[in-house]
């Protein structure tokens, strides 16, 4: 991942993305209110659940409290499952902020507290749910080792178990790490797999979030339109989804469709999705929820390079709506950083130098090396045009030996250059040339990720081909069996009438042929019912109300119908008449022989 001036401030946009903008804070009275109401354990556990992870947005301090009591109470009820609930939500209530070090550390260790509880009580699924939890809050540190640990471990339990939600979800975290590891194609073939079976199971939370990851792949190999095309699908699933946050939801959606057209380069477009979220926010009186559309408004300036757009932006009444937020949030440092960055590309640069050192402790005492390095790089920068070699060549050096741990090639690389020429300045002609040759092996394997990326194009693209060939094969094989199945029953209906004929034809007793005919008449009509609402939806569009008047206007017709021609028919064969016509044919046959 590049971090660059255009991702200024992507630790922001990370946390309130991942934050459940789930009520707003008007809403938390009503949830105190079904608090205090709650008759049952698991009602009470649902709420402070709910009230704590909500107040992530509004109140850390409150947010922390509920998730206290949730713990408290959760332990003096002594049911192991609310147990492992509690400690699960507050590891992810805590992962919301995990850019942060103290709160990545702390969802760590209640999701390791959640896994200790369930172990000892042989609870399989929650097991495994505790272990992708925590394989994901290792990636966003990252330590992908770990990572793949804890997925390797989740996924040999939850594939004996029957919860295909957990199996699709594993499939995914597969696809997060291996994707974090760069092999692009395994990852690529998980998401598929988590796909398939969230398209079984028919739950639109889970193909939504399928659709998600995949979105997040095609980003990462610059396929900007099969990105966006995969976010629209994930956008839809929420018309499938009851839930009271699905509105909030959606103006987080719009934003991020918002920065897929930003890295497409299309920034008009960005801009107008940008100004949606914001206005669909403003239209449900939630304040923080236009947090994320001012963060990628401001960044969308620094990625146009117009620094002055930037800081009138940052100074009108929205940037000063995003400075109380991230400043109630004990972030006021990222602002910090957003105005030394502009004024550094504006040229004030004693300006600039107040507003890195304000920002300084708190990229290196809070955040994590992933949020750092992306400091650093412009600090480094910074130093090195202001002519400071020595300083420039000090935060250069931290830039490499974190990018080096993290595996982010570019900045190491960028690094690298720097490095060689402020020591060729300096007549360090060999430090220069070491670093020069380090900064050409870099470039060549960023040179050979951008061609894997190529490969990985054509290899998704092959993937998706050979998915889609398998789905439309099973769904073909399906197509024959309910062939074979609707030819076996037009078979047997027929082969039971040809049986009451001939019932009424020999000698069989009246009620005989009554229950025969009953049970003959039923699964013909049955049969007509299945065959109608099998090809209604064509006329219908799946529209409950249409569904039901059409079934009601072809029961009014069908019933009267079968109890008329039950009776007529089964009468037919149980009277004189049919008696009459047995006779006939028997005295024709012996005129002839």
């Amino acid at each position: 991942m590049r971090i660059h001036k255009a991702t200024l401030l992507l630790f922001i946009v990370i946390a309130t993305n991942t934050i459940t903008f789930c009520q707003q804070p008007a809403a938390i009275d009503s949830m105190k209110s079904a608090l205090a109401n709650a008759k049952t354990p698991e009602e009470r556990i649902f709420w402070l659940d709910n009230l704590s992870r909500t107040a992530m947005n509004v109140d850390l301090a409150q947010a922390e409290d509920y998730g206290k009591q949730l713990i408290s109470y959760a332990e003096e009820t002594r049911d192991r499952e609310l147990m492992v609930k509690a400690y699960m939500s507050n590891g992810l209530r805590c992962s919301y902020f995990s850019g942060q070090k103290d709160y990545a550390t702390r969802s760590i260790e209640f999701y390791n507290r959640a896994l200790e509880i369930a172990k000892k009580n042989k609870m399989d699924h929650e097991v495994g749910a505790a272990q992708l939890r925590l394989a994901s809050i290792h990636l966003s540190i990252p330590d992908k080792d770990k990572a793949l640990n804890y997925v390797d471990q989740a996924f040999s339990l939850i594939s004996t178990l029957k919860n295909d939600s957990l199996k699709a979800e594993s499939h995914n975290s597969y696809g997060l790490v291996h994707q974090a590891r760069n092999d692009k194609t395994l990852s690529l073939r998980h998401f598929l797999n988590g796909l398939q079976i969230a398209e079984e199971t028919k739950k639109p939370e889970l193909r939504r979030n399928c659709y998600v990851h995949l979105s997040n792949f095609y980003t990462r190999i610059q396929e900007y339109d099969k990105a966006i095309d995969y976010f629209m699908k994930a956008n839809r699933e929420l018309d499938q989804i009851k839930e009271k946050n699905v509105p909030y939801q959606r103006a987080i959606d719009i934003n991020t469709i918002g920065n897929l057209f930003a890295n497409k380069k299309n920034y008009d477009m960005a801009i107008s999705y940008f100004e949606r979220s914001i206005a669909m926010a403003d239209s449900l009186k939630f304040s923080t929820l236009k947090v994320p559309g001012y963060i990628s408004l401001l960044n969308q300036y620094l990625r146009m390079d117009q620094p002055n757009k930037a800081l009138d932006y940052i100074n009108s009444t929205s940037g000063q709506n995003l400075k109380k937020y991230l400043s109630d949030f004990g972030m006021s440092a990222m602002i910090d950083q957003a105005y030394a960055f502009i004024y550094y590309q504006l040229n004030r640069f004693d300006s600039a130098k107040i507003y890195f050192d304000k920002a300084l402790p708190y990229f290196e005492q809070k955040t994590s090396e992933m949020n750092r390095i992306g400091f650093y790089s412009q600090y480094a920068n910074y130093f090195k045009r202001t002519g400071n070699a020595e300083k420039a060549i000090e935060y250069y050096m931290k830039v490499k030996d974190i990018g080096e741990r993290l595996g982010q090639l570019e900045q190491v690389q960028m690094a690298y250059k720097n490095l060689d020429t402020l020591h060729e300045k300096k007549g360090d002609f060999k430090a220069a040339n070491q670093y020069n040759s380090l900064y050409y092996q870099y470039k060549d394997s960023i040179d050979k990720l951008k061609k894997e990326n190529e490969l990985s194009q054509i290899e998704a693209l092959d993937v998706q081909q050979r998915a889609e060939r398998i789905r439309l094969e099973e769904q073909e094989a399906k197509e024959k069996r309910n062939r074979i199945q609707y030819m076996g029953i037009i078979i047997g209906i027929a082969a039971l009438f040809i049986a009451l004929v001939m019932m009424g034809w020999f000698k069989v007793s009246a009620s005989t042929i009554r229950a025969i005919g009953f049970f003959s008449f039923l699964i013909f009509f049955e049969f007509i019912f299945l065959v109608f609402k099998k090809n209604i939806n064509g006329l219908t569009h799946g529209v409950p109300l249409y569904d039901l008047a059409f079934m009601i206007a072809l029961a009014a017709m069908l019933v009267p119908l079968h109890h008329w021609l039950e009776h007529k028919v089964i009468h037919f064969l149980t009277s004189h008449h049919m008696l009459k016509l047995r006779r006939v044919f028997s005295r024709k046959q012996e005129e002839n022989s």
